[in-house]
């Protein structure tokens, strides 16, 4: 104990929201220090292996964009860690570009994963970090570090509910005495919106677009509800009949049927989750509402989306892309508190 508190004193404890879409560093006493993409750029070289252009931001750049020898891979799918190797050497990056050298003493790390991971898929999120560099590993179910993160009283006897939507999932948890009394995790968020923007410009404008031409238009005139005056913006593609280049004008209505689906989907799981509430709770819920967080949460008019659906107040968090990687860091304050959270 006493070791470990000396090297606490000279690491830099970190919390880690290791995302689909992007992955966010908080160091202690320091804030966030990371918000980049996850994204690796490798080359294959001649002999079989991957050398490592750019990760985060420049990698991102790249996607879409390159020649056959380069390859943009994203290591998280649904949540999870799709490519090993790759998820270990983005995050060993991440660490180092924390550190800004490559000597430090071991940090210990808390990484927030989608509730249900099975002990295959934990270990090797484990797994990655340890390879990273890291001293010790905590792992924190999302749906509780994102109620953290957003200021929710956690270990209160008090019912919270938060959904969080992230890049590739979306996250339900009910909340009370420091523990999870219903959690839902479904593989329907932020990819899904994109993927399905891409197919229905597709099918609708016969227009070819990739996922990140899909992401911007989300970004730009994506909505949940009809606006009091539609959002329209230009999309430019291949015209997948004539193959020649084109463009068209898209509207905030036309996205907002693309992604009634997956709107539907997530307002479904709520629904599920909310059924199951034990009264005490539910009447909590009813009393204080349900927090939105994740970049999800930012969709124009889904928190009145979802409040017309659950006839229920439906918040948004303060910052809600960053309240995951918030609540890591403020575990991260008490490791004892932290060993009853994650059961370690």
């Amino acid at each position: 104990m006493i070791l470990d508190s000396i090297l606490g004193f000279f690491s830099s404890d970190m919390g880690i929201d290791l995302g689909t879409a992007n992955t966010l560093i908080l160091v202690k006493d320091k804030g966030i220090i990371i918000n980049e993409p996850s994204v690796v750029a490798v080359e294959n070289t001649r002999y079989g292996k991957q050398k490592i252009l750019a990760v985060g931001h420049e990698a991102k750049d790249m996607v879409g964009k390159t020649p056959g020898d380069i390859e943009a891979i994203r290591p998280m799918k649904d949540g999870v860690i799709a490519d090993f190797d790759m998820t270990e050497r983005m995050i060993r990056y991440f660490i180092e570009k924390t550190h800004k050298r490559k000597s430090f003493v071991s940090p210990r790390i808390v990484i927030s994963v989608p509730y249900g991971l099975t002990q295959v898929e934990r270990k090797a999120v484990r797994d990655s970090a340890l390879m990273a560099g890291a001293r010790e590993v905590f792992l924190i179910e999302e749906p509780m570090a994102a109620a953290i993160g957003a200021g929710l009283p956690v270990e209160e006897p008090k019912g919270s509910l938060v959904v969080d939507i992230g890049g590739g999932t979306t996250e339900i948890g009910v909340i009370s005495l420091g523990g999870l009394v219903i959690s839902k995790s479904v593989r329907v968020a932020g990819d899904k919106f994109n993927s399905s923007i891409v197919n229905y410009i597709k099918e609708k404008y016969n227009l070819l677009i990739g996922e990140r031409t899909g992401e911007d238009i989300k970004v730009k005139v994506g909505t949940a509800i009809q606006l009091p005056k539609e959002l329209v913006t230009v999309v430019k593609g291949k015209d997948q009949i004539t193959g020649l280049l084109s463009r068209i004008e898209l509207s905030s209505e036309d996205v907002r049927e693309a992604m009634r689906e997956p709107l539907k989907e997530i307002a479904d799981s709520l629904k599920s989750v909310l059924e199951l509430m034990p009264p005490d709770l539910a009447a909590d819920i009813v009393e204080n509402g349900i927090v939105l967080t994740g970049g999800g949460a930012l969709i124009r008019g889904i928190d009145k989306y979802l409040s017309d659906i659950v006839k229920l107040p439906v918040y948004v968090a303060d910052e809600p892309l960053l309240a995951v990687a918030k609540g890591t860091g403020k575990s991260l304050e008490s490791i004892s508190t932290l060993r009853q959270l994650t059961n370690e």
